[in-house]
């Protein structure tokens, strides 16, 4: 049997009012008890258990049972409810803290249905090699067989709310406090007033300086550190349910995050400064010093009032000293001269709160001999404080370019169609030349990086009638118009955006207009002014797609005024970045390790994390906020390998993404789930490791959700007046091009391979091995007919005795009274629904490389998928040329599969709960209806859904109506697609 033992403290519990708790711990076969704590509603245990660990190599795939019980009599108990930890989750002592896990019913409670559970259970949970205190008894019961196949474990919400230590020069003193009252204190304590668990609980190790001496612990010595369980790429099954807890009714900033210490250095300005050299120059330079880490602002060339404004962050383990330094240098040829010094103790430094303002700066005396002050201010703070998005952390002080480390936000500008329409021209003049007769003009349109031009015309007063579709993004570039005659400029015109018609819909008719052509050189008198006809407008009804429709994050049309008069926002979407683990390379061989941000994309607002140097399981732990306006979107977080931090211009390495839908997502909960990031390569699929999230979507308006699901999903223009498929394609890789045009000339820039990458802008045509996922997407989905067959054979077999009666009764009923066959067919159903709410799911979807066919993948097929198109880059001799026609054609075919696929997946959606909302809606639809249905005859109902049917065009619609759009509103499996 292996040395290795699973600690377990449990320290306290938060249950109901006059309960007589105890709880039990089931790990491997083996089952202790805490004691019984009477008549406590908050009871404090503080009891440590250990478990033998059978088979260290499957640890990963074992399960923690924690139950509580109230013991009702000497007699009988009543079960609380419980949790249950993976093997994942489990960590080596010195990683261990404690966590608040909420209680879950059991799932064959009778009362378990349409309750809340109010409790949770408090526990630490470590792998150790030393001797246990108390050694469990064997439990006889059979062991819990874990699925092997979950991949995604669950990081509990209460992980996230640590308290933050404080530096003090007080000498320890004793404290009564209980380590529940500990945890649950809103203030920040004393470092000498903290437990044992609650200096585990700062994200990193404090100073020894600082912190008084540990009590003795029941251990003797600390266990030595192990690492955590390898991750299993092989198959991805559903996620665990994550430590979901109901929202807070005041929501604080940062509250879906731990909170990181960090000691701030912001360096404003200087004035005065004394002159080190004798001819009187002063190039001046700040040094930060911490301990071993030296932080260097930008140096001036002569100049005694230079003005800096930059922050230094340093990290809690970073914070290796008692004080911190701030030293003026003059930089010099040989060696930099000493201007002066300013020191500050750590234990002095004072701490702000978020929700405080800045600390204001102070000018403080550099040299007292020679005078010169500098102002600048120093606090402890938070991921949460204003200086945190422009502060250089101390982990990227050798970076060269250090902006591109920073936290920033930034917002896609505003997309426009522009629609232009070239009629004709009039009075062309071209140079009397025999050989260019008959003349063949050309209109060219230009709008900044996109360029079209028509057919060539046959005389001077040529026509086209052609008629071309722009993106345009605020702010407007000039629109230029040129028309051509070979190599001859004709006539050239500029028109700008001002002067262009806006039109919300296509009642308003826009006229056309004469615009004048200018030719720069003008060799004769020209009698008649080269004019040309077109209809220019801009179409703010539409929607510009910058992602594909099904994975869009925003639906709101262009103009300002159409969306404050028909959008109103129905949620709050809160994401918390915790981090990630176990990140792969990028790009093997080109660097040692990984410098890690990540970037999340929901409507027109894109946010980018710090940039973690030099790790492979970074911690950010940073929260952002957006207002929702549409249920059926979709929100992106890409995580990508930093390669510009030292000047060049190599693209950033894509590591991997995550997605997930709005829909999907219950009001008020919080989801803390590991996402695994799945990418396919030309070598196969590959993990790249996992992303921790955490994610609460809050309705405000539940009314106004539902009636979401009843609306068109695009604005009205799509319907009235639909672009093209192919056309629409082009203009998304347009607008794509265009966002990144403008994201690239931000401070930091966000590069054009990274907005590829979130929006889908290079994902591969056609693949074999897509094909064969949407053909057995389609089996699946039509598995149930199949399944209807043998259930109908069973019936007339009679294996099934009761069944078999309850058929033939149903179908006696119907027989007799066929008026009850609409009402029972909408209340089985409902029933239906009903019962398949216990197998809803509990967490947002992931990447599924079974579904994807991306686990078993022939290198073949690999290839032929990551192959161009439309021309091959193989051997001619063995890609032919009817070869291309043939994956044109599939490529079709394989959409149409999809599609095929993608509607049962959404008549399913209807049952699984996938969507709580849109499921609940049609229960409740189906559930009115079996009554309707009853009431109202048969024959009649008949007469009137065939009329309706069959109605003159005049009553209908140009946009779709609420049952087809609420349908389209539905998910399906096209998420967990790789």
């Amino acid at each position: 049997m292996s040395n290795l033992k699973l600690g377990v403290e449990v320290i306290s519990a938060r249950l109901g009012d006059g309960v007589s708790s105890f709880a039990e711990l089931r790990f491997d076969d083996q089952k202790v008890k805490t004691t019984t704590k009477l008549d406590d509603s908050s009871p404090v245990w503080n009891e440590r258990f250990s478990f033998n660990i059978s088979d260290t190599e499957d640890l990963s795939n074992l399960v923690l049972e924690a139950y509580v019980y109230n013991k009702t009599s000497n007699v009988t108990t009543s079960c609380l409810g419980k949790i249950r930890i993976l093997g994942t989750a489990f960590v080596p002592y010195s990683e261990a803290v404690g966590v608040h896990y909420p209680l879950e019913k059991e799932k064959w409670s009778v009362f378990s249905f349409g309750s809340t559970v109010r409790g949770e259970l408090t526990l630490k949970v470590f792998v150790t090699d030393n001797p246990s205190v108390k050694i469990p008894t064997p439990n006889p019961r059979k062991k819990l067989a874990s699925n092997t196949s979950h991949s995604l474990h669950n990081i509990p919400a209460s992980e996230k709310t640590k308290p933050r230590l404080r530096k003090t020069q007080q000498p320890p003193q004793p404290q009564t406090l209980s380590p529940q009252q500990q945890m649950l204190s809103p203030q920040p304590l004393q470092p000498h007033t903290l437990s044992t668990q609650q200096q585990m609980l700062s994200p990193q190790p404090s100073k020894p300086q600082t912190l008084s001496p540990q009590p003795q612990t029941l251990f003797p010595q600390q266990p030595p550190v192990m690492e955590a369980a390898p991750f299993q790429p092989v198959k991805y099954g559903s996620p665990v349910l994550g430590g979901g807890v109901r929202a807070r009714t005041t929501i604080t900033a940062h509250d879906l995050v731990e909170p990181m210490e960090y000691l701030f250095v912001k360096i404003v300005k200087a004035r005065n400064l004394p002159t080190m050299d004798p001819t009187g120059s002063l190039d001046p330079y700040v040094e930060v010093k911490l301990g071993n880490f030296t932080a260097t602002t930008t140096q001036f060339e002569k100049n005694k009032n230079p003005v800096w404004n930059e922050v230094f962050a340093f990290t809690k383990s970073d914070q290796q000293a008692n004080f911190v330094d701030v030293i003026v240098m003059d930089k010099a040829v040989m060696k930099d001269k000493f201007v002066g010094s300013i020191r500050f103790d750590l234990n002095e430094i004072p701490t702000r709160v978020a929700t405080d303002s800045p600390i204001a700066p102070q000018w403080y005396i550099v040299n007292h001999e020679r005078g010169g002050e500098v102002m600048l201010s120093v606090w402890f703070g938070t991921q949460a404080d204003e200086a945190f998005s422009d502060a250089t952390y101390s982990d990227a002080l050798n970076a060269v370019n250090k902006s591109s480390v920073y936290s920033k936000v930034y917002h896609s500008p505003r997309l426009w169609y522009l629609r232009v329409n070239v009629i004709e021209a009039q009075d062309l003049v071209i140079k009397p030349d025999r050989t260019r007769f008959p003349p063949n003009p050309y209109v060219n349109i230009k709008l900044g990086s996109q360029m079209v031009r028509t057919k060539p015309g046959q005389s001077l007063n040529p026509k086209w009638n052609e008629e071309f579709t722009f993106v345009a993004a605020e702010p407007f570039e000039d629109l230029e118009i040129s028309i051509q005659d070979r190599e001859e400029t004709l006539g050239t015109a500029k028109i700008r955006f001002d002067e262009i018609e806006t039109r919300v819909d296509d009642n308003r008719i826009v006229p056309n207009r004469w615009f004048s052509l200018a030719l720069e050189r003008q060799t004769r008198v020209r009698f008649a002014t080269t004019r040309i006809l077109l209809n220019v407008c801009l179409e703010g009804g539409y929607h510009v797609l910058d992602e594909s429709t099904y994975n869009s994050s925003d639906f709101r049309p262009s103009m300002k005024e159409v969306r404050n008069r028909h959008e109103q926002s129905v949620g709050v979407l809160e994401l918390g970045i915790l981090g990630a683990e176990g990140l792969s390379l990028s790009r093997d061989g080109k660097k040692e390790t990984v410098d890690a941000y990540c970037v999340a994309k929901y409507g027109t607002k894109w946010v980018r994390t710090r940039t973690v140097m030099n790790s492979l399981n970074p911690r950010f732990n940073e929260q952002y906020t957006w207002e929702v306006y549409e249920p059926a979107t979709v929100i992106t977080i890409g995580v990508f390998d930093n390669n510009g931090t030292n000047g060049g211009n190599i693209k950033d390495g894509k590591i991997g993404k995550v997605r997930v839908r709005i829909s999907t997502l219950e009001s008020g909960r919080l989801y803390t789930n590991s996402h695994p990031l799945l990418v396919l390569r030309p070598s196969g699929v590959k993990n790249m490791g996992e992303l921790h999230l955490a994610i609460r979507f809050t309705c405000t308006s539940m009314f106004q959700m539902l009636l979401h699901y009843w609306k068109p999903l695009l604005p009205k223009m799509h319907y009235v007046r639909p672009l093209k498929v192919v056309q629409q394609e082009i203009l998304r890789e347009h607008a794509v091009n265009l966002v990144a045009a403008r994201l690239s000339r931000a401070e930091p820039p966000l590069r054009k391979e990274v907005i590829e990458y979130i929006t889908d802008s290079n994902s591969h045509f056609w693949s074999i091995r897509k094909s064969r996922a949407n053909l057995y997407r389609l089996r699946s989905v039509f598995s149930g007919l199949l399944g209807t067959a043998e259930w109908f054979q069973d019936i007339c077999t009679w294996k099934k005795p009761v069944a078999s009666t309850a058929v033939h009764v149903l179908y006696l009923a119907f027989v007799c009274l066929p008026e009850m066959i609409l009402p029972i067919i909408s209340l089985w159903l409902f029933m239906l629904g009903v019962w398949n709410y216990r197998l809803r799911p509990r967490q947002p979807q992931h990447m599924d490389t079974s579904l994807s066919f991306a686990d078993n993948v022939h290198p073949e097929e690999l290839t032929e998928e990551f192959d161009t198109f439309p021309f091959s880059s193989q051997d001619p001799g063995v890609v032919k040329m009817r070869y291309e026609r043939l994956r044109s054609i599939a490529g079709r075919a394989q959409t149409l599969v999809g599609d095929i696929a993608g509607q049962g997946e959404r008549v399913q959606a209807l049952f699984s709960w996938r969507d709580p909302r849109a499921t609940s809606i049609f229960m409740v639809v189906c559930l009115v209806s079996s009554v309707v249905l009853y009431v109202v005859p048969f024959k009649v109902f008949v007469l009137l859904a065939g009329l309706y049917i069959m109605r003159h065009p005049r009553l209908r619609r140009k946009t779709p109506p609420g049952l087809v759009n609420f349908f389209k509103r539905l998910p399906a499996k096209t998420d967990c697609m790789l």
